[in-house]
């Protein structure tokens, strides 16, 4: 027997053990990788796009929504507070594929319409814009909020409405509804919801108070479920 005969067995066990502990290492990485993929899954399709619990700062926001100029249809099986601007995309796209569904239901949807501040010396809102959101937080008037709606953004005019610009009590309550938002957004933040158009608030029904920044479809399956849609 040679040398190199002789010493053929223990290599042939050490590739075999090498070999068991790279299949190993392999099947321990396949799973952590799907493992992970499915954890950023179940993250991406379902978890971030949940609303949030509004466990902080609750009777704060309560005052803030109830005080504000909503309008709405006046339906008595629930309510939900929407915070809006007219020419919002997102806010358009919610109002036109779930407020029919929201209102069948009997869900008064309070609409607060703000017209933004200037930012960096641009303007941000209209005077008719400036003007209907004043008329709408005075009267709280719904039949008003759809004829503007119906209308499209830029031929609006606001006719009959008196102006708020140059009305020093009209355009108090403008920047009263700006003031809302710069209350409501750390409020709503210490409950892990930021701020942005459309903002969502109501109650499900185990009577917890909800909230979320509903700019995306995707989140729209859970305001549905949580008020009986």
């Amino acid at each position: 027997m040679t040398a190199s005969t002789a010493f053929a067995p223990a290599r042939s066990g050490l590739e075999e053990d090498i070999a068991m502990k790279t299949r190993a290492i392999a099947i321990a990485a396949l799973i952590a990788v799907v493992l992970v993929a499915g954890l950023w899954a179940f993250w991406n399709y379902d978890l971030r796009w949940r609303p949030k619990t509004i466990t902080k700062h609750q009777a704060e926001i309560v005052k803030i929504l109830e005080s504000a100029g909503w309008a709405s249809p006046g339906l008595k099986n629930g309510k939900i507070y929407m915070v809006s601007f007219r020419s919002c995309p997102d806010c358009l796209r919610f109002k036109a594929e779930q407020f029919p569904d929201l209102h069948a239901k009997g869900v008064d949807t309070r609409v607060i319409e703000v017209a933004r501040r200037d930012r960096n010396g641009l303007p941000r809102s209209t005077p008719a814009e400036r003007a209907t959101v004043a008329e709408v937080w005075l009267t709280r008037s719904w039949p008003l909020m759809e004829r503007w709606e119906s209308v499209p953004v830029d031929a609006w005019t606001a006719p009959g409405i008196a102006p708020a610009d140059g009305d020093a009590a009209r355009t108090a309550v403008v920047e009263a509804g700006r003031d809302m938002v710069d209350k409501l957004t750390p409020l709503l933040k210490d409950n892990g919801v930021k701020f942005a158009y459309p903002t969502l608030v109501w109650w499900n029904a185990k009577g917890e108070m909800r909230a979320c920044a509903c700019e995306r479809r995707e989140t729209y399956r859970f305001v549905r479920k949580e008020l009986g849609l």
